[in-house]
């Protein structure tokens, strides 16, 4: 990779400090993570203990105080916003844990969103795709609809199907199914 990296991602000496009232919280501390290509890590953790922080640093949602978040040939923490934005919507897939759908728009519209995006598709094949997306996880009747009208198991299916409009090479995942009840966490 052109930035010295060995490994698809690879996190050096991060350290995240947030601001607050009663002072500086450390979040993270001097964490170092090598990820392959083809592997698949789950990270565990008690709540507060800087999960989520990790998963948004190598996301480019948060930016590091002080190390170095690699991934494949971008240097991430060094990226301007627009240019994060692009690069997240090429590069990644995310699966947040409260769905972050755009409630105005309908289920198909949410999934062709990041494609609109980042003209990854022909706006000929966009529709396609989403609905083959929608077959994939079993939610192909409810195209149309917005997603207030799905239950949160079926909200949850949608955003996978979103993170996958790209068909990105890093798909990430911030507890994709913990306020899901465990038949719908299994369906997941």
């Amino acid at each position: 990779y052109q930035h010295g990296n060995d490994h698809l991602i690879e996190l050096r000496g991060i350290t995240k400090v947030y601001k607050t009232a009663a002072g500086g919280y450390t979040a993270l501390k001097g964490i170092d993570l090598e990820i392959d290509r083809g592997q698949f890590v789950g990270i565990i953790g008690k709540s507060g203990s800087g999960k989520s922080t990790l998963i948004n640093m190598i996301a480019g949602i948060d930016r590091p105080t002080s190390g170095e978040v690699l991934v494949g040939d971008q240097a991430v923490h060094l990226l301007s916003e627009n240019d994060m934005a692009r690069w997240r919507g090429r590069s990644l897939g995310i699966v947040f844990q409260f769905f972050q759908l755009l409630p105005t728009l309908s289920v198909i519209e949410n999934i062709m969103l990041p494609m609109d995006f980042c003209k990854t598709y022909p706006l000929r094949e966009r529709k396609k795709r989403a609905l083959e997306l929608l077959e994939l996880v079993e939610m192909k009747d409810h195209a149309y609809k917005l997603p207030s009208a799905l239950s949160g198991g079926q909200q949850q299916r949608i955003a996978i199907a979103r993170a996958l409009a790209n068909d990105p090479p890093i798909l990430i995942a911030d507890e994709p199914t913990g306020n899901l009840d465990s038949k719908t966490a299994d369906s997941v």
